[in-house]
């Protein structure tokens, strides 16, 4: 990008940000509701930099970037309706989610896992603070000591 706006470069845009394959893509979102038609992880981030930086190097820019923002309404509708069906497992794998829906549903499915947890097992309460580090906190009802200064 620091090349592009230095005027010394041109930038040619992905195979996937074509007219053609974009539209395929929204026609496969569309058709299939349990899965995910395959695009870059970083598929919205990468395209809002190239609309921002080089909108003069891409084709047909304002279908492409209507094509992203239907595929990017579609898979959230997806993602939204998924969750409705949610039931209690220890995992949830959904192939070819983006950053962007992962960082959308991050939140719900952690504190969902985390409940459905806490329900099969009443003695150990996940804590939150600590769920990185993969400590529990065993439940009890004895006083806290004082910490040490």
């Amino acid at each position: 990008m620091a090349l592009k706006k230095r005027g010394k470069c041109a930038i040619r845009p992905p195979h996937w940000m074509s007219v053609e394959n974009l539209t395929r893509v929204l026609e496969g979102e569309r058709e299939s509701q349990g899965a995910f038609q395959a695009l870059p992880f970083h598929y919205v981030e990468i395209s809002r930099l190239l609309f921002d930086h080089a909108r003069d190097d891409i084709p047909d820019m304002y279908m492409v970037r209507s094509l992203i923002e239907d595929i990017r309404d579609v898979r959230i509708h997806k993602v939204e309706t998924s969750l409705e069906k949610f039931s209690g497992t220890s995992a949830v794998k959904i192939p070819n989610l983006s950053a962007m829906e992962v960082n959308i549903i991050h939140p719900f499915v952690g504190r969902a896992l985390q409940a459905f947890y806490k329900h099969d097992n009443p003695e150990k309460i996940p804590d939150v603070d600590r769920a990185s580090s993969g400590q529990t906190r065993v439940a009890n009802n004895e006083p806290r000591r004082p910490l040490r200064r």
